[in-house]
C-alpha cells in the first residue's frame, strides 16, 4: 500500500485516521502493520465500502476536504474492490 509522504505525517500526528483504496487484491490485512518512510503504521478494521456509503466524517478522517473531494479522488484511482481502512501511527521503524 503505497501512501504519499503528505499523508503519512499527517497519520503519525493523528490527523489522518483512515484511508480507502481500490484494489484487486489486499495487500494489508487487518491487525497487520506496514513500514513507511516516517516508520510503522498500524492497520485496524478493513471493511469492504462502496463509494455511496463514504460519510463526510469518513473523507474528514481521511484528509479529505468532503465527499466530492474524496469522489474526485477515486476518480483517478484504478479499477477494483473499494476498502475502507483503519490506520495509526505505532512507532518508529526498528
Amino acid at each position: 500500500m503505497l501512501i504519499k509522504l503528505e499523508v503519512l505525517e499527517k497519520i503519525k500526528s493523528g490527523e489522518i485516521t483512515l484511508q480507502f483504496r481500490r484494489w484487486r487484491r489486499r495487500t494489508v490485512k487487518p491487525g497487520g502493520t506496514l513500514k513507511t518512510k516516517v516508520g510503522v503504521l498500524q492497520i485496524g478494521d478493513i471493511t469492504p465500502i462502496t463509494a455511496d456509503e463514504v460519510t463526510e466524517a469518513d473523507a474528514k478522517r481521511a484528509g479529505f476536504k468532503d465527499v466530492p473531494d474524496f469522489l474526485k479522488w477515486l476518480d483517478t484511482m484504478k479499477p477494483g474492490e473499494l476498502d475502507r481502512i483503519e490506520v495509526s501511527y505505532k512507532g518508529e521503524s526498528a
